[in-house]
């Protein structure tokens, strides 16, 4: 029986979380503790510069790349959705719908793609054109913790507005939850996953 979908993706106002803006984990955990999994550790590991600069490259740039790519549309496919090339998403898609879930060598999409970079038109284009939003990778990550994983809020919400599955887990047995709580910028996407209704946060016994 399906489940009945009532603001799946939404928090819910009235019993939403009250973040400070002196927020920290902490106060997290003080009042919504038990609702993180046993076990979750903290992959971050702190930014270098070099992250924090944003790679912004002109135009030109880009339209060279899709150039280069042409021949091969499956991977320019990949390489858009990660760089939120919309229009070019758009044109091979239209071209070619069924290349929609093409794969790279480690087995992402291009919605995980899009997913990981927060690229909310690319994530509902993909996904108005029949994206999986329950695709796994080669170690069983799905678009929802590539969203959760960088703290992109509104494209997770908007995944599980199309069914993604709030608990699922890699085959590290990490869920969505797990990545989020491991992330110091996390407040958004944690409030999301907790105030949901169907989370169900799973003992970690042996995370590594």
């Amino acid at each position: 029986m399906e489940k009945e979908k009532v603001n799946d993706g939404q928090p819910d106002p009235e019993n939403s979380l009250d973040f400070s803006e002196q927020f920290n984990q902490l106060e997290l955990l003080e009042t919504h503790g038990h609702l993180i999994p046993t076990g979750t550790e903290s992959l971050w590991v702190g930014n270098s510069d070099e992250d924090e600069e944003q790679d912004e490259k002109p135009e030109e740039w880009y339209q060279l790349q899709e150039k280069k790519m042409e021949k091969d549309p499956s991977k320019l496919l990949l390489w858009a959705a990660e760089k939120n090339r919309l229009t070019t998403v758009q044109r091979l898609l239209s071209e070619k719908a069924t290349q929609v879930n093409t794969r790279d060598e480690d087995e992402y999409t291009p919605l995980h793609r899009a997913a990981y970079g927060g690229h909310l038109d690319v994530v509902r284009e993909l996904i108005a054109q029949g994206a999986d939003v329950h695709a796994v990778t080669v170690d069983g990550w799905t678009p929802l913790h590539s969203a959760c994983k960088w703290n992109n809020t509104r494209v997770a919400s908007f995944l599980l507005q199309h069914d993604a599955d709030i608990n699922a887990q890699t085959k590290g047995l990490l869920t969505p939850l797990h990545l989020a709580a491991g992330n110091r910028d996390s407040k958004d996407t944690l409030e999301l996953l907790l105030m949901n209704r169907y989370i169900k946060p799973v003992p970690l016994t042996t995370f590594q």
